[in-house]
């Protein structure tokens, strides 16, 4: 019991030590700082990709199912942004709501995230200059690296880039996110003249080819080629192009205004972000017909296909742009993260020591940096891609089921739990709320904090049987419909009962609405994206939790802040009632004669 307590020790969700960050971020910066770390080089690939090989002209809805699903994790990531505005993102979400353990762990995969999403980003950006100047094969030639799992050499360009990138985010916030802001203008403005000039040469017609006329393993033709399986399977895929919004949370405690411009940053971001894959699709899938785009460079392969040399090359300078933004938006938030939590003594100290002029975590942003430009080096990044996804999905999971719990918590630290008698006797009476409770006890809390465990766990169970029989689902047999029918009427109810329970009265910021049903909803989606993805990430997952759990059994757990501050708590309490005891038990002598 005393271990569970120390793994699950929160931090006061009103933190009122001081910030040595500068507040320099407006809401401007915040959502370039978005829009620029989620729209990378995907908005000039994603689109062709899963147009040709998964879901046709069709990925216009994949898109929006994915945009959907994103729009649901970035609300309750708005909700704490604004109610939590500190550095950090979902590991100081976590740490205020579930406790230190699950904080530390989901802190740990977003370090891994970044750092993989910098260094992927970084590989792309060289290997495009690579490829271009030659570079390439003098490298292979002069510097081999003849290892499994390593690049083919030396990629000294990429760990160059890294470092540079770390140092202009070392020396401020307000100067690192000026120059994004730059990227991220030229990155959109490429995108609209895509979507513009692709327009005068977009047919309807390519939307609706004859199942005749389109060549094998290409799909049925038509708007849905690989039909509603292949929408789904798309939108999974395309969720991955939304990736990265959450690094706004993470720049929470440099914002100006927190409460107000986090939420308007995220939204305004991911609406963005959104319609820019809508318009590349729309207008790609249009331009040249689904089987005949090419899934690693579409955009220029598509204006070369019609001549257009210049609007080709434009589309090159953009797709640089593009990772730049990128590469900025990947490694903006990791110091933050890397300072988060060395600040709560869970990793090493000088990680999070803030330069006294720059106002930054200067050797842990030069640190993180290194280690990226390393990954980025020597390492082939194809096969840890989804880790970085596994990482994401998790965090807005855990960031979706920390909003359920947090509305639902009581206001009262300090008000004990008392299980009434006949409580086996009451269970529905509690469950359903049939008293009309309106402030949150300790109870209808503690049975909250159960309902969102089991809803997770029946969530696991939905995405498991939907993937198992995937193919009965497509022929509608209906037991395998009638399996899925029971589990999701069963996750309807726990939400009804969650919604049942008083929430907490006091909402100053924004809040999601239609809790705990957009929560709940956001869960079961990531859930179900986490499943498809391979065994062998989830042993590479288990591997990096474990470096990670060793690092925090053999020093966080013994350095962390909220331990220290509970035992001081706790020394002082022991002193007052040492002085209490002390004066109820001596006796006071009255002088005769007084």
């Amino acid at each position: 019991m005393d271990l569970f307590k120390t793994l699950s020790r929160k931090k006061p969700i009103c933190d009122t030590s001081p910030t040595q960050l500068a507040k320099v971020l407006s809401a401007l910066d915040l959502t370039a700082l978005g829009i620029g770390s989620t729209l990378g080089v995907g908005v000039y690939v994603l689109a062709g990709e899963v147009s040709k090989e998964v879901a046709g002209p069709a990925v216009i809805f994949s898109f929006m199912i994915a945009a959907v699903a994103s729009v649901f994790a970035g609300l309750c990531y708005a909700e704490f942004g604004a109610k939590v505005p500190r550095a950090g993102s979902a590991y100081v979400y976590c740490y205020v709501t579930i406790g230190e353990f699950i904080a530390f762990i989901i802190g740990w995969n977003l370090i891994l995230e970044y750092s993989i999403g910098a260094a992927s980003v970084v590989k792309g950006l060289s290997t495009y200059v690579n490829s271009s100047t030659g570079m390439h094969d003098i490298m292979i030639e002069w510097m081999p690296l003849r290892l499994d799992g390593l690049s083919q050499f030396p990629d000294i360009f990429a760990f160059v880039v890294t470092i540079l990138f770390s140092l202009a985010i070392a020396f401020g916030a307000k100067e690192s996110s000026i120059v994004n802001n730059v990227f991220t203008f030229l990155n959109l403005s490429v995108v609209l003249f895509v979507i513009i000039a692709g327009s005068f040469r977009a047919n309807l017609s390519n939307w609706n080819i004859a199942a005749t006329e389109v060549p094998p393993d290409n799909g049925e033709g038509g708007f849905a080629p690989y039909g509603i399986t292949g929408i789904f399977k798309g939108a999974a895929i395309c969720f991955y192009g939304f990736i990265g919004f959450d690094c706004i949370a993470t720049a929470g405690e440099e914002a100006k205004n927190p409460k107000r411009s986090m939420p308007i940053a995220i939204i305004l971001s991911l609406f963005v972000i959104f319609l820019a894959y809508f318009g590349i699709s729309t207008v790609l899938t249009m331009m040249l017909p689904y089987y005949l785009q090419d899934k690693n460079a579409p955009l220029p392969y598509v204006f070369d296909y019609y001549g257009w040399t210049v609007a080709k090359y434009i589309v090159t300078i953009g797709a640089t742009f593009g990772l730049c933004a990128s590469l900025m938006g990947s490694m903006f938030p990791l110091p933050r993260i890397v300072y988060a939590m060395s600040n709560d003594g869970l990793i090493f100290e000088w990680m999070g020591r803030i330069h006294p002029r720059y106002k930054t975590p200067l050797f842990g942003t030069l640190f993180v940096g290194t280690l990226t430009g390393l990954l980025a080096a020597f390492f082939n990044l194809s096969q840890l891609v989804n880790m970085m996804s596994i990482g994401t999905l998790m965090a807005y999971s855990i960031v979706a089921a920390c909003v359920l719990l947090l509305r639902y918590e009581v206001e009262d630290e300090n008000e004990k739990m008392h299980l009434p008698a006949p409580f086996h006797q009451n269970v529905f009476r509690f469950l359903w709320n049939t008293d009309h409770l309106k402030i949150p006890t300790k109870l209808t809390a503690t049975i909250v904090t159960w309902e969102v465990t089991v809803f997770c766990f029946v969530c696991i169970l939905f995405a498991g049987i939907i993937e198992m029989f995937k193919n009965q689902l497509y022929y509608f047999d209906w037991w395998a419909w009638l399996n899925v029918a029971v589990v999701g009427l069963t996750l309807l109810l726990i939400l009804v009962l969650i919604s049942r329970q008083p929430t907490a009265q006091t909402y100053e910021t924004f809040a999601v609405p239609l809790t705990p049903f957009l929560p709940g909803i956001s869960i079961m989606i990531n859930m179900y994206l986490m499943m498809m993805l391979d065994s062998t990430t989830w042993i590479r997952f288990l591997i990096w939790i474990g470096m990670g759990l060793l690092i925090y059994l053999t020093y966080g757990l013994r350095n962390s802040k909220e331990r220290l501050r509970r035992q001081q708590i706790a020394f002082v309490n022991n002193k007052q009632t040492e002085v209490c005891t002390f004066s109820s038990s001596k006796e006071i002598l009255v002088p005769t004669g007084q």
